[in-house]
């Protein structure tokens, strides 16, 4: 007699549902997960290490978060859905408010242009940024990674007809840094970062008429380009003058190597500045690229903090070829005397 071998049983209906809905399970947590995780370091302020650069690319990571809670919620994973949301409302309250302009003091002094440019290394093209002080009416100027090649081609271009007043660091490489302006500048200076050798931060006192006297410094921290940088980039952001608001007016205008969601650059501003960008509603537009076809999404490193008692007008991200960075412009408005 022939005895047929025992066959392996078919997979049920409901076998192959309970696969099917692990796997959509595990996809869902899978996409959450990170989402829940960059929140709670952005919201803690764990800016070490690796995670400073990061951190910078938070507004993208905002927006991620929306489409994994639409995910979770087209899928039905109450769960993941859940946690979800929590990273979505935290990133997004973190990053929105950069796009909606806040209100700003009420003031009647003059109107003051301040253009900010990181020249890299004394690459940006001097005739495009006196074309832009001339176009704009810039009545201030910073620059960082300022080199003697550069002066002397901003001037060739007639940035000395324009901006007259000047306390002026031209350096050979990336050290460089300059302050240009229209009205006399008085305690003029110059700093270094880095205990003495890193970019250095040119800086004096302006007077603009009918206005207090407003100090303005060009920014320059040092960049946590690697892991064992971190240090120096949080102590330079850490050492920048903090804003006097029972004092003088002050600005800080240029490539401060952070965003706002490093926790050094917003313990700066809680000191008594605003970012203009931020109080415009243009925090999120990027001005380091790199812009050479890396593909690096933009990010909003290059700021122009102002004290609290001035009102800042508008902000406009301009374009510099030859540098990685775009400069960026801000229209404010001074209390007066």
């Amino acid at each position: 007699m022939i005895v047929d071998a025992p066959s392996t049983p078919s997979p049920t209906p409901t076998s192959g549902w309970l696969r099917s809905a692990r796997l959509r399970t595990t996809v869902c947590w899978l996409v959450v997960a990170p989402t829940a995780l960059w929140a709670a370091l952005r919201l803690i302020g764990l800016d070490r290490g690796p995670l400073v650069q990061a951190l910078a690319f938070t507004p993208y990571v905002a927006g991620f978060s929306v489409l994994a809670l639409a995910l979770a919620l087209a899928l039905r994973r109450w769960w993941p859905a859940a946690l979800a949301a929590v990273a979505a409302v935290a990133l997004l309250g973190a990053v929105a408010p950069r796009a909606v302009a806040s209100t700003q003091p009420t003031v009647a002094g003059p109107t003051v242009r301040l253009l900010t440019a990181n020249l890299l290394a004394g690459a940006g093209d001097a005739r495009t940024l006196v074309d832009l002080v001339r176009r704009y009416e810039v009545d201030v100027l910073t620059v960082q990674e300022f080199t003697p090649d550069a002066q002397a081609a901003l001037d060739r271009f007639g940035l000395d007809g324009l901006l007259p007043h000047r306390q002026l660091n031209p350096e050979i490489g990336t050290p460089g840094s300059g302050l240009y302006s229209r009205w006399p500048l008085t305690d003029v200076g110059l700093r270094r970062n880095l205990d003495g050798w890193g970019f250095t931060q040119a800086y004096g006192t302006i007077a603009v008429p009918d206005a207090p006297p407003v100090r303005v410094e060009s920014a320059h921290p040092s960049a946590p380009y690697a892991v064992d940088q971190v240090g120096a980039w949080r102590a330079d952001l850490k050492g920048q003058p903090p804003a006097t608001p029972d004092g003088g007016l002050q600005i800080l205008a240029g490539d401060f190597n952070a965003t706002l969601d490093h926790s050094p650059l917003r313990a700066l501003l809680s000191t008594g500045y605003v970012d203009a960008a931020d109080a415009t509603g243009e925090g999120l537009t990027g001005t380091w690229g790199p812009y050479d076809g890396d593909l690096i999404p933009p990010v909003t490193i290059d700021h122009v903090l102002v004290d609290r008692r001035i009102a800042v007008r508008s902000v406009r991200v301009l374009a510099l070829p030859g540098s990685d960075h775009r400069p960026v412009l801000a229209t404010v408005t001074l209390p007066t005397r």
